[in-house]
């Protein structure tokens, strides 16, 4: 099964989002190359364990209940961006301002899975929120267009108050994500 572990959307914040994706994906109607993703399926990325066997989701679901109990925090979903860059996007992504916290909760993500045998990744956590992904790493100026009117607009904030296990099932339609456990950070 193909999983990850990620913090999921408040609703007004995937609502707005919907709403920004809706126009920009109109303003570059014409480009073939670019893959939306669905609204309802974005989410921020803490770490993405790919396929693993049915009978390992018991031992991630436990290395990961040591991390309940995190400090909460606000999270602001704002401005928008590309990897590696615009001038060659395989990548187009909403960006999120937020505390020190967002990255060590990624971190200690990260540490508990690298001890049940899990690569760590490689990369700095970069954390947002993934729009479109591009077939062929080429701009495209409508897009660039659309995002100079929009400046660093604001999609909203929402507190980040638990994480979880995903299972991801890829579908012709798109991926669908199946929550296998919650992590829910400490009570106020």
């Amino acid at each position: 099964m193909r999983t990850f572990v990620a913090i999921d959307l408040a609703e007004s914040v995937r609502a707005a989002l919907a709403k920004e994706q809706a126009r920009l994906r109109s303003a570059c109607a014409r480009n073939s190359e670019l893959r939306w993703t669905r609204p309802e399926g974005v989410h921020v990325t803490l770490k993405f364990l790919g396929e693993i066997p049915a009978e390992r989701v018991a031992a991630v679901t436990a290395a990961l209940e040591a991390l309940r109990g995190f400090g909460r925090f606000e999270v602001e979903a704002k401005g928008f961006g590309f990897f590696p860059d615009a001038r060659h996007p395989r990548v187009f992504w909403a960006g999120l301002e937020a505390p020190s916290a967002l990255g060590e909760l990624a971190g200690r993500v990260e540490a508990a899975l690298a001890i049940i045998g899990f690569a760590a990744e490689d990369r700095p956590f970069r954390p947002h929120l993934t729009l479109a992904r591009f077939r062929t790493p080429r701009a495209d100026p409508d897009l660039a267009a659309a995002l100079e009117s929009t400046g660093s607009i604001s999609l909203g904030r929402f507190e980040v108050d638990e994480f979880f296990l995903f299972e991801s099932k890829l579908r012709p339609g798109g991926a669908e994500y199946l929550k296998l456990a919650a992590f829910p950070g400490a009570r106020p």
